[in-house]
């Protein structure tokens, strides 16, 4: 894992180069105060050689200026690497996102992906800049330290380093600790973040059922939980903090009288005293360089831990010479298909949704599904552009098994529209766009007239640069579902796929809908999912669809003259 963040730093070596370059100046720069402060103390002050003290000191200031300017180079530019950085990796989940399987966001809230994007890569840009930083600073400081240090004294200085793997053990003991709680307290936040996405989202639900007490007491706990988790962590980096703060102390104390009994036995003079204390000091100061590091580490490496396992989730399977192909004709075959969710009850049988289901699709024919719920129809148009993989059989296009495809011709050929219509945040121009992104404005236009929108889009100020608020929010059922519709004539695709695209509308919508629904299908193959009998009534073929496979299949006068399950459906919903 340490490897895989490594290899981030590699695009931005130059600049990262550079900033550890000005940080081994400063710390150079650090390690000479003390030998001229030695030399003023001993020399230049007891011999009142003021001209050399002027001269010292005049560099002092030069280095210190040096210094300012080595240290906003670092400040800036450092965290410009760690920016960079995370910006790449923030870049790099989000393209695997895209790539990743629908039983992934299945399985996973949107509040904690998102979680994983923002909050987790947060503290792996600090730890970016500072992590590699502090420890070659700290590493820096202390060998020069100890040169420094011996020279003066080499036994008073082997006395202070006997401390030293103390010290190390006992961070590397809290270094587990740590770890564990840093990772708890990522785990909690992205359940807050997951469930103020979810209040949010279904914030119209909730004052229509005055359930906001009941929201404000599911977030309560998710957010208990956090405090609780990082009120642990906390609790790990105060013994870490304090444990090491004592250390530092001790080391402190030994110098000063072991310093003390030197100098009484004349093994030292005064300057060399103040110089080994401002010494000691630098010491003390890589050492507390250490361990804002190890705490920076476990925040960042647990951040990171989290990026990796989205990283580490399969993508989308690919065949391995998948066939790209252009146009599709859109003959469909279903050769003997089953499928199943990932099993959750344990009993396969229990969790098959499609269970060895046979059925051909000719070009350009109108096929509907119905039958009651949970017979696999909404899942069937999803194995077609291979959301779901069969889990059994295979599906054919052409004459192509699907999974020979690749998944971009593919998809490219199948349109969909479903009840619940998804549009992104943005202008009515960009939403009918995403049929075809390179569409010019009369193309975009001509979508809207046979989508019948166009005249409605008219009427508003902006017209097709109208913001329509997020998912489409300020316009009704009808208005966003016609606009996914002008998003398909856009695409023009040889398959379409309409589920349930009418159910949730109102008869003079409806009306107005069915008619582009109808001009959309001329030409196209087209398997419709509908409960409304109404608008599948003039299907090439229709389907009743159960849990058992396929019950009837015909037109709908055959189906009505069989008087099955079809023809009661039928006369059920339209009894009066």
């Amino acid at each position: 894992m340490l490897k895989r963040f490594i290899s981030y730093y590699r695009p931005h070596w130059k600049l990262f180069c550079a900033d550890m370059f000005c940080a081994f100046l400063v710390a150079v720069a650090d390690l000479f105060y003390p030998i001229i402060a030695k030399n003023m103390i001993n020399d230049y002050v007891p011999n009142k050689n003021l001209r050399l003290l002027l001269v010292w000191g005049g560099t002092l200031l030069a280095i210190y200026c040096i210094k300012a300017g080595l240290n906003y180079f670092i400040q800036y530019y450092g965290h410009i690497v760690g920016v960079r950085m995370q910006a790449d990796m923030r870049r790099d989940v989000f393209k695997r996102l895209q790539k990743l399987p629908f039983s992934f966001f299945d399985e996973n809230k949107t509040g904690t992906i998102m979680s994983r994007i923002v909050n987790d890569l947060m503290d792996i840009s600090e730890l970016a800049h500072h992590g590699p930083e502090d420890l070659f600073l700290s590493i820096v400081l202390l060998i020069g330290s100890f040169v420094m240090l011996s020279t003066i004294n080499l036994p008073l200085t082997l006395i202070i380093f006997t401390l030293l793997p103390f010290i190390v053990f006992f961070a590397v003991k809290m270094r587990r600790k740590m770890s564990n709680a840093f990772m708890r307290t990522r785990e909690e936040i992205a359940e807050v973040n997951a469930s103020i996405e979810n209040s949010i989202a279904g914030i119209r639900v909730s004052r229509a059922y005055t359930s906001g007490e009941h929201e404000e007491k599911k977030f309560e706990v998710h957010n208990q939980n956090f405090q609780k988790a990082r009120a642990a962590a906390y609790k790990v980096m105060g013994l870490f903090s304090a444990g090491m703060d004592l250390f530092m102390d001790i080391l402190y104390l030994v110098v000063l009288v072991a310093g003390g009994v030197f100098f009484f036995y004349g093994k030292i003079d005064v300057g060399e005293f103040a110089a080994y204390l401002l010494y000691i000091n630098m010491f003390l100061n890589p050492i507390k360089r250490l361990v804002a590091f190890f705490e920076q580490f476990q925040n960042g490496m647990t951040g990171f831990k989290r990026f990796e396992e989205i990283m580490a989730e399969q993508e989308e399977p690919e065949a391995l010479n998948a066939i790209e192909i252009d146009k599709l004709n859109g003959v469909i075959d279903f050769d003997d298909v089953s499928f199943q969710y990932e099993s959750r009850s344990g009993d396969k049988e229990q969790d098959m949704v499609i269970s060895h289901l046979s059925m051909h699709i000719d070009k350009g024919k109108t096929v509907a599904l119905v039958g009651p719920s949970g017979g696999g129809k909404t899942t069937l148009c999803h194995l077609i552009p291979r959301f779901y993989e069969v889990t059994g059989g295979a599906i054919r296009i052409d004459g192509y098994d699907i999974t020979g495809l690749s998944r971009y011709s593919l998809r490219k050929n199948i349109g969909m529209v479903a009840q619940d219509v998804f549009l992104f945040t943005g202008t009515i121009r960009e939403n009918i766009a995403y049929g075809n992104l390179d569409a010019t404005e009369e193309q975009i236009i001509e979508a809207a007239k046979k989508a019948n929108i166009h005249d409605y889009i008219m009427t508003m100020d902006e017209g097709y640069d109208t913001y329509i608020g997020e998912r489409g929010v300020k316009l009704s059922g009808g208005q966003k579902q016609r606009i996914s519709i002008a998003r398909v004539f856009l695409k023009n695709p040889s398959i379409l796929i309409l589920d349930e695209a009418t159910s949730a509308l109102d008869n003079a919508t409806e009306m107005l809908i069915q008619n582009a629904l109808e001009e959309l299908s001329v030409g196209r193959t087209s398997i419709i999912v509908a409960h409304r009998l109404s608008t599948i009534k003039n299907a090439d073929e229709i389907i009743v669809l159960t849990d058992e496979g396929i019950q009837e299949r015909g037109t709908h006068e055959e189906l009505l003259r069989q008087n099955g399950m079809y023809a009661r459906l039928y006369q059920y919903q339209f009894r009066d």
